[in-house]
């Protein structure tokens, strides 16, 4: 097996333990050095390694860090989640509420997205009404993984599915085929929530309280912000309707929304520090890490050795949950979708990579990048969610999740 490989190995492990020896380890600590360990033994060089780097997807992230933060620092998201979740009477029905709520928000502005915007404001609702990190964090994760499958701008997984795959309308086609999976998978994963965490969920009433605005003119331009980014999403899902040639990156959205708060807000530096740095260091290091793995040509080779029938659904869900665990979902399905085109595939086989890259996030972890966003800007705040702890839950429920997909699909 090839060194890289065993570097990944050795990664995915110490996301696992987190721990070496009295030295407790962050995500992007264990991915960053894995990045310098292919660096450093000639796994891939300095050159191919910048090339590696999506600086469009860091864009992406940075600009929509740099307004989640404006809407946290602002007290605007914490009146948001008032707004939004106020009607819920019970925890199992604010449960219910962010489930749904923050699924459809993945399908509209894609899952990274909610969970730089989700986690804050899932932290404050836990503080509010004394319910664990343990519960709303896996929920969140898995709300804006199962929700950004019904959508073709839901994920970079999907965006590439629906550039590259040649569906005639990727909005119908995806909306179509993947809704009623996906929205019995939504109440799938509320049903096994309630299950595993009904001490919490049968208490008493719950009772709103607005809050306090911490800071009104920051709030009015951070909410300014918000509003550019959900009409240039709005008008980029039209454009892909009605005008297909015409169109503008997410990256271009994200930075478009970041501009007013950097231009206007007087402690823009402040703002800019206090943003998930480590998160984009997570980023640049998988993209280096992946990009050497895929070099190597060891799970491009498994595959052809498998000699699974390309256009079998349970081979195509099977192999997109389990490649994605272990070279990310993006690099699984720019791997993967060749392979199925070649072999003739139909629009089902291409949405059924598009569910099983994507559910794929709720095994593991590190199957989904929003995952990993989550965690960190839980660890910022205080909290975190283990790698055991996710897969407890995370794996009965992708086991249940991918029957679903492969039944109704």
């Amino acid at each position: 097996m090839p060194l890289s490989v065993w570097i990944l190995a050795a990664v995915l492990l110490l996301t696992a333990i987190r721990q070496l020896g009295v030295f407790r380890l962050a995500i992007w600590q264990a991915m960053a050095a894995g990045a310098v360990a292919v660096l450093a033994t000639g796994g891939i060089t300095p050159t191919a390694a910048w090339a590696a780097i999506n600086l469009d997807a860091i864009a992406f992230l940075f600009g929509m860090f740099v307004v989640g933060r404006g809407l946290e620092e602002s007290g605007y998201l914490a009146e948001l989640g008032f707004r939004l979740f106020r009607r819920a009477r019970s925890a199992d029905g604010l449960l219910l509420l962010l489930l749904l709520g923050m699924g459809a928000g993945a399908a509209v502005v894609m899952n990274d997205t909610i969970a730089i915007i989700g986690t804050p404001l899932v932290l404050d609702l836990g503080r509010r009404h004394r319910l664990p990190a343990e519960l709303l964090l896996p929920a969140l994760a898995f709300a804006v993984t199962v929700g950004s499958v019904v959508s073709p701008i839901g994920n970079p997984q999907n965006l590439l599915i629906a550039a590259q795959g040649r569906l005639a309308n990727p909005f119908a086609a995806f909306a179509g085929r993947l809704l009623l999976p996906t929205a019995a998978n939504l109440g799938l994963t509320w049903l096994w929530l309630r299950w595993r965490f009904r001490a919490y969920l049968g208490r008493a009433a719950l009772e709103h309280r607005p809050p306090a605005p911490a800071d009104p003119a920051l709030a009015r331009l951070a909410r300014f912000c918000l509003a550019v980014i959900l009409l240039l999403i709005a008008a980029k899902v039209v454009l892909a309707l009605w005008r297909p040639a015409v169109d503008f990156s997410l990256t271009w959205i994200a930075l478009a929304g970041a501009v007013p708060l950097l231009a206007a807000h007087p402690r823009r530096a402040c703002l800019l520090r206090h943003i998930d740095w480590a998160t984009l260091v997570f980023f640049a290091a998988m993209f280096v890490l992946m990009a050497a793995v895929w070099q190597c040509g060891f799970f491009q080779r498994l595959l052809t050795w498998l000699a699974l029938d390309p256009l079998s659904l349970p081979a195509i869900l099977g192999v997109s949950v389990l490649m994605s665990q272990v070279i990310s979902n993006v690099p699984m399905v720019a791997l993967y979708l060749p392979v199925l085109q070649q072999a003739g595939a139909a629009a089902g086989h291409l949405l059924a990579l598009a569910a099983g890259s994507t559910i794929a996030g709720n095994l593991l972890l590190l199957g989904a990048a929003s995952n990993v966003i989550i965690v960190q800007a839980a660890e910022q705040r205080g909290e975190t969610l283990s790698f055991f702890a996710f897969a407890r839950l995370g794996v009965p429920l992708t086991v249940a999740q991918v029957a679903v997909y492969w039944l109704l699909l």
